[in-house]
């Protein structure tokens, strides 16, 4: 062994939550070192080839917002750009765009290659070295020793990681890539309860032998959104490239359950638990037997390909199986396949060995994040990785952790979701898992949360100063429509009824007028000679902010409440077996997890209304004793 410069932070893995972590730890003037199996693999994309989604767009622009990256990186290699959701109210829509996954990989490896603080490593962690219960240092396959600060893992799915499909079993990682097999034993010698999960990704096929013409093209938008505030639509646009709808056929299914028994899925070859929503097509098949077809995505992987990614057939089928159920779908009757689907089984961490900083509690200086805390998703490996990068710099220079709760971001609920309640399958952020997604719009992120990142260091005055603009020009703006009141003359009812809604019989301010749905904000240019030139997202921001003005009060009302018990602390020693009134399972569960406020631990499965009274009541004498 032979030891190497001494570092502040080492980031072990480089994919989308390492190559997060490492960047932001760097921003904030740690020497950093981040560490890849191999360097083709730095934010690679080894599943489906696209950033964002219904729920994952929040976290993308949540990211965007504190200062990172992922937002700015798709906005440089996407080739083509949706709005998700557009029929529904603004809290659920959701930015989607699909990546030219080999141009995203070497636009983020360059940002990587050229932070100050940052050094790149390719080589594999062998081990860890923990002294008296704190991290010291890293060591690689090769023997070189890295004495550092604090450690992040981010390894993603390469530890023990086999890919199947059908009866063959490769001993490798995700597309082909060496698998990480020396630090799953360290992690079980320090004490650490780890997991086996599964994942899977769809072939690949040859564009040349598709016939698109027999799908539904389905276009970009022609009215871009960034993910990143910092880009603006007519500054990144380029031509779009299509993606393509299809249905499985009758034939498909026949063919399915015929070979269910040489899934490995259903003959028991596969022990790791997969994804409850991202099913393999043969889970479909047998799930959801009543259904006729399924909806098929054939999406590019990048312009200077033909491989297509068959979004929606997910599968571990044997090989001719997969070539046989393919050619049965609509305008794929004589594809060809580049690249076969597979399961890939893979360790990870049970978060609940995590505290909200994404701090492994029993061991200082340790951190982790992403599909190792038993996640999946890009977005969601990002969010973590910039958490942990975060939080591992701030531990460094003695400050307290940085810890967003349920009503600050989508990145809260995440990390509240696998730290308090855990998970028996990988995670998948989805909006129906926020109480405040009215408040927690993808829309209004850098709103919510810009002011946090420039405070981290991870946002600059120039950026700060532009957001600072925007800010006031939305409440300006919002102050004059509530004070500007227009009479129902003719003009003004005039423009009412030709919207079809119902004329004024006396005054009324143009903020309850734009409140009606039929009237947009430029209906009442004509009667508004006073209004300022406004950026179009500005413009946005008010009119959402008026229209949902009632409903987003409430949201606020009831997000106040709940950062009431989330500002409850619970002090880090307390011996809760010894908590008078307490049940027996509340407190071996309270004991285990080690909440951190009230809030927390009423969201700890197996702790009851009635223990949190208890915590209540005995935080009140506490208080009382101490007085």
């Amino acid at each position: 062994m032979y030891q190497e410069q001494a570092i502040d932070v080492a980031v072990i893995g480089a994919g989308h939550a390492g190559c997060e972590a490492a960047l932001a730890a760097a921003r904030m003037g740690m020497k950093t070192v981040i560490f890849a199996i191999n360097l083709d693999s730095i934010a690679m994309m080894p599943c489906n080839p696209s950033i964002g989604g219904t729920s994952k767009g929040h976290l993308v622009r949540e990211i965007d917002a504190l200062g990172g990256e992922m937002g700015k990186n798709i906005d440089k290699t996407y080739i083509q750009s949706r709005m998700l959701n557009t029929a529904k109210g603004p809290a659920v829509h959701s930015l989607r765009a699909q990546a030219d996954k080999f141009r995203y990989k070497e636009a983020m490896k360059s940002v990587l290659e050229n932070t100050p603080n940052l050094r790149i490593r390719q080589g594999e962690i062998a081990d860890l070295d923990v002294q008296d219960g704190k991290l010291v240092g890293v060591v690689t396959a090769a023997g070189a020793y890295y004495p550092c600060k604090a450690a992040i893992l981010a390894t993603g799915t390469y530890l023990q990681a086999d890919c199947i499909h059908g009866e063959y079993r490769q001993h490798s990682g995700p597309n082909g890539l060496a698998a990480a097999d020396l630090l799953t034993s360290k992690l079980n010698e320090l004490g650490l309860s780890m997991r086996r999960f599964k994942t899977g990704t769809p072939a690949r096929v040859d564009g040349r032998t598709v016939d698109f013409s027999k799908m539904e093209e389905q276009k970009g938008d022609n009215a871009l959104v960034p993910f990143s505030f910092t880009n603006r639509a007519e500054e990144i646009a380029r031509p779009q490239m299509s993606c393509y709808l299809t249905y499985t056929t009758a034939a498909t299914h026949d063919i399915i359950r015929a070979n269910l028994h040489r899934s490995p899925l259903y003959a028991g070859v596969i022990h790791g638990t997969g994804p409850r929503y991202c099913p393999s097509i043969e889970d479909k098949v047998v799930r959801f037997a009543d259904k006729e077809r399924h909806q098929i995505f054939l999406e590019p992987e990048g312009e200077f390909t033909n491989e297509y990614y068959v979004q929606g057939m997910s599968s571990s089928l044997p090989e001719d199986v997969q070539r046989d159920m393919l050619r049965t779908l609509i305008g794929m009757e004589n594809v060809e396949v580049m690249r076969t689907g597979y399961a890939i089984e893979y360790d990870c961490i049970d978060p609940q060995e995590l505290d909200l900083s994404l701090h492994i509690k029993s061991i200082e200086g340790l951190y982790s994040a992403g599909q190792f805390n038993g996640s999946s998703g890009y977005e969601e490996a990002a969010a973590q990785g910039l958490m942990a990068g975060v939080n591992a710099a701030l531990w460094i220079q003695g400050k307290e952790p940085f810890v967003l709760d349920r009503s600050e971001g989508y990145i809260g609920v995440l990390i509240d979701d696998l730290v308090t309640k855990g998970t028996n399958e990988p995670y998948r952020m989805m909006t129906s898992r926020a109480e405040y997604r009215l408040l927690l719009r993808q829309d209004n992120a850098d709103l919510r949360l810009t002011e946090k990142g420039y405070a981290l260091g991870l946002i600059d005055e120039e950026r700060y100063q532009a957001f600072l603009a925007k800010k006031q020009a939305i409440a300006d703006e919002i102050t004059r429509l509530k004070s500007v009141v227009l009479g129902g003359n003719t003009e003004v009812n005039g423009i009412l009824e030709s919207r079809g809604t119902s004329p004024l019989k006396m005054g009324m301010s143009m903020a309850e007028i734009l409140k009606r749905p039929e009237i947009s904000y430029e209906d009442l240019a004509s009667v508004d000679p006073q209004r300022p030139q406004l950026d179009p997202l500005v413009i946005q921001q008010v009119m959402i902010q008026i229209r949902y003005e009632g409903y987003i009060e409430k949201q606020i009302e009831q997000a106040e409440k709940f950062q009431k018990m989330e500002n409850k602390k619970l002090p880090a020693g307390l011996d809760y077996k010894n908590i008078h009134g307490l049940r027996i399972e509340a407190a071996q569960k309270l004991d285990k997890l080690r909440p951190a406020s009230v809030g927390q631990a009423s969201r700890i499965s197996g702790v009851s209304p009635a223990d949190i009274s208890v915590l209540l009541v005995y935080l009140k004498q506490g208080v009382k004793h101490e007085e």
